[in-house]
């Protein structure tokens, strides 16, 4: 199992990787291009929604023709659309390379959520959904400093290079190694099972629970894109004291994920979404008061920014394991088509709302802090829901 969650880790680095590696060389890209910065701006929400959209499109296709090939042909289009990106000569191709990047990552990620949920269940599941998204934060904390120090040296087409060459890497590793979980009582059938779609989002218990990872996923999106305008713009960081900036949190998200990775182990799921409901919930109220109590010669400091995120980034590493597990938790024979429309939730609804309180004529602070209350409210509702399942198992036992 261990060597099977190696595998999957490698996958699920390809998303993070693919957004936070070319952060720092945004303006020398748009420079390039001879474009506006804020059209390649714009390629990190576009990725992250063709990734939701495209799993519901992706999930059919897990199921009918199996784990395996479905990640080797999404490790092979990242490869291909880090190759666009690198040799782009116009905006048009450069965004295109990102959306067809974000088709892959779309075969990738349904791929793996259906591995895991092959493989494990309840607590064990979580722990492995725990695992894979707090160890991804290496990348937030490594990649913008590693593509800076690329782009530095060797032009702003370096760390879409890398990126290729992580992608063939993976490739070779994926087709050697990873095996088809596949079971043999999986529903296969080609073509968009609307039916089915509507038939898992109409129960409350999966929606809910989605719900809570693309709270979580909004926060992170929404801080990903508005964190160079407060750090740099506002606070007046330079981009390498925004780079350590960055990364720190992403290594804090990696430490806080193994404490919930324990707390699963000892306490299970319902403690961990507890801890996690109100760190989220701490986050927003922080960084609320920082914007609207705190003098402005604060609120002009880095850290008035950071430590809010600190708190809402430590519940979305409490969160977005159990959540996972418990909304896949019921289709063992339909984990291509569950884990796909997770996704689409997930990262559409991420994505959506992200652009849409980051287009309010309100402070980049203000959008974040109300992103992290709306993402405190999903995981309120989803604790409670954990509350009507354990009451419900207890009336069937007696």
């Amino acid at each position: 199992m261990r060597k099977l969650l190696l595998l999957l880790l490698l996958l699920v680095l390809l998303g993070p990787l693919g957004i936070d590696l070319y952060l720092p060389v945004i303006p020398h890209i748009a420079q390039g291009l001879n474009t506006q910065e804020s059209l390649i701006q714009s390629t990190i929400p576009l990725f992250i929604l063709v990734m939701g959209v495209g799993q519901l499109i992706t999930g059919p296709l897990v199921d009918y023709f199996g784990r395996r090939p479905l990640a080797l042909a999404g490790v092979l289009l990242y490869g291909l659309g880090a190759i666009m990106a690198a040799v782009a000569e116009s905006s048009a191709m450069f965004v295109g390379s990102r959306v067809l990047q974000g088709m892959a990552v779309c075969c990738t990620t349904v791929a793996l959520f259906s591995c895991v949920r092959d493989r494990l269940n309840g607590d064990e599941a979580a722990r492995a959904f725990s695992f894979l998204n707090g160890t991804l934060n290496i990348v937030p904390a490594l990649a913008p400093l590693a593509g800076g120090l690329m782009a530095a040296a060797f032009g702003w087409r370096a760390p879409f290079w890398a990126l290729a060459a992580y992608a063939f890497l993976v490739l070779l590793l994926i087709a050697l190694g990873l095996p088809e979980t596949r079971p043999t009582g999986t529903r296969r059938a080609l073509g968009l099972p609307l039916a089915t779609y509507w038939q898992i989002v109409s129960k409350r218990r999966f929606l809910v629970f989605s719900l809570v990872n693309t709270g979580a996923m909004a926060m992170a999106l929404t801080y990903v894109s508005l964190s160079s305008q407060v750090l740099m713009g506002d606070a007046g960081l330079s981009s390498l004291q925004f780079s350590f900036a960055f990364g720190a949190n992403g290594f804090w998200i990696m430490f806080v994920s193994w404490i919930a990775n324990r707390i699963i182990r000892k306490a299970g799921r319902p403690i961990c979404l507890t801890i996690g409901t109100l760190l989220m919930a701490i986050g927003g109220l922080l960084l609320t008061a920082s914007v609207t109590m705190s003098p402005l010669a604060w609120q002009a400091q880095w850290w008035s920014y950071m430590l809010p995120v600190a708190a809402a980034c430590a519940g979305l590493a409490f969160l977005m394991g159990p959540a996972a597990s418990y909304a896949l938790e019921p289709y063992a024979n339909q984990a291509g088509v569950a884990s796909a429309l997770n996704g689409f939730v997930q990262m559409g609804g991420a994505a959506a709302i992200s652009l849409a309180f980051i287009a309010l004529p309100i402070p980049p602070r203000i959008s974040l802090a109300l992103v992290m209350l709306l993402g405190g409210l999903f995981a309120i509702t989803a604790r409670y829901q954990v509350y009507l399942i354990s009451q419900l198992s207890s009336r069937r036992v007696r």
